[in-house]
C-alpha cells in the first residue's frame, strides 16, 4: 500500500493476540454496558427528579450525553468486529469517526469549564446563585461549548482529509484516531503537527483549562476564609465530584497527545484511549452518585417504583384472590 491513496482503512482493534480477542471482547461489552447503564441513569434521573433540576445536575446530564456519545463512537467497531469479522471501515467514515471524537473531547472539556464557572458561584456567591446561573445562561453556556466544540475541530479533520498517501491501509487502534493515521501517512504531517501543538493544545486546551483552573483558584482562596471545619468540608465536598473528573480526564489526555508517538508507542497509545473513552465515562456516573447526596435519595425513589416490596405484593395478590 506504500505511496497509494486508500479507500478504506482496517481497523486492528484492542488486542493482536488470538488468545486474548475472548476475554478483551467481554471486558469491553461490560466496561461498554455498565457506561451506558450508569449515564443513561444519572440522564434519567436528572430529567425526572425536580430535586435534581438544577443547573450542576443540568452540565452533568450534557456530560452524560457526551460520554454516551464517545464511548458508543469508538467501542463499537471493536465489538461488532469481533461478531462479524468485519474490520473494515470507508474512508469518509473514518474521518467521521475522528472528526466527532475530537469534537465531543473538546466540547467535553468545555462543559467542565463551565461546570467549574457553576461551582464558583455556588461557593463563593451563594446568596446570588439561582439569580447568575438562570435556565438562560445555563442553556446559552452549554450550547455554546457544543458549538464551539464542533468548529474548532473542523481544520484538523479538513488537513487529515486531503492526505493523499498512506503507507499502509491497516490502523493500530480499535477507532480512527488522529495520532494512529499520521503514523500511516506518507504524506506531510509537518502542518498539521503543528496545527494540534498551536490550536489544539493552546485554544483546546489550554482555554477549557483555565476556564476550569481559574474559578477554582478563587474556590480554593474562599474556602480558606471559611473558619469552622464544617463549612470548610461542606464547601470542598461540593467541588471534590467535579474536581476529581477534571483531574481524571486532563492526565489521560496529557498521556494520549502530548507524549511521543510512533509506531511502537501506539499500544500504550491504545491502554490510555481506552482508559479515556470506557473507564473515565465509567466514573463519571460512579463519583457524582456516590458523593452526592442529591442523586442517591433520586436513585432511591426510583428504585422504590421499580421494585414491589414483598409486602405489597402479598397485599395485590390476597386482594386479587378475595375479589375471585
Amino acid at each position: 500500500m506504500k505511496n497509494k491513496t486508500v479507500k478504506y482503512f482496517i481497523i486492528k482493534g484492542i488486542s493482536d493476540l488470538p488468545e486474548l480477542q475472548v476475554p478483551v471482547f467481554f471486558l469491553v461489552l461490560l466496561l461498554y454496558l455498565i457506561t451506558l447503564g450508569g449515564n443513561l441513569t444519572i440522564l434519567l434521573l436528572v430529567c425526572r427528579e425536580r430535586q435534581l433540576h438544577t443547573p450542576m445536575y443540568f452540565f452533568l446530564g450534557n456530560l452524560s450525553v457526551l460520554d454516551i456519545s464517545s464511548t458508543t463512537l469508538t467501542l463499537h467497531k471493536s465489538l461488532t468486529s469481533f461478531v462479524t469479522g468485519d474490520k473494515i471501515v470507508s474512508f469518509v467514515e473514518c474521518m467521521a469517526h475522528a472528526y466527532f471524537f475530537m469534537a465531543l473531547e473538546c466540547t467535553e472539556l468545555l462543559i467542565l469549564g463551565a461546570m467549574s464557572y457553576d461551582r464558583y458561584v455556588a461557593v463563593c456567591d451563594p446568596l446570588h446563585y439561582h439569580m447568575v446561573m438562570s435556565y438562560t445562561v445555563c442553556f446559552t453556556l452549554a450550547a455554546m461549548c457544543w458549538v464551539c466544540g464542533f468548529v474548532e475541530v473542523i481544520p484538523h479533520t479538513f488537513i487529515l482529509s486531503n492526505f493523499t498517501c498512506y503507507t499502509s491501509n491497516v490502523i493500530n487502534h480499535f477507532f480512527c484516531d488522529v495520532l494512529p493515521l499520521m503514523t500511516i501517512s506518507c504524506s506531510d504531517v509537518s502542518t498539521l503537527k503543528l496545527w494540534i501543538v498551536t490550536e489544539g493544545v493552546f485554544v483546546s486546551g489550554l482555554i477549557p483549562l483555565s476556564m476550569t483552573v481559574i474559578p477554582y483558584i478563587f474556590i480554593i482562596l474562599a474556602i480558606l476564609k471559611i473558619k469552622t471545619n464544617h463549612g470548610r468540608r461542606k464547601a470542598f465536598y461540593t467541588c471534590s465530584s467535579h474536581l476529581t473528573i477534571v483531574v481524571l480526564l486532563y492526565v489521560t489526555l496529557y498521556c494520549l497527545y502530548l507524549s511521543p508517538t510512533s509506531e511502537n508507542t501506539l499500544g500504550s497509545h491504545k491502554i490510555f484511549s481506552l482508559f479515556n473513552t470506557a473507564a473515565v465515562p465509567l466514573l463519571n456516573p460512579i463519583i457524582y452518585s456516590l458523593k452526592n447526596k442529591e442523586v442517591k435519595s433520586a436513585m432511591k425513589k426510583l428504585l422504590n417504583l421499580l421494585c414491589i416490596k414483598p409486602k405489597q405484593f402479598a397485599y395485590f395478590n390476597k386482594k386479587s384472590i378475595n375479589g375471585m
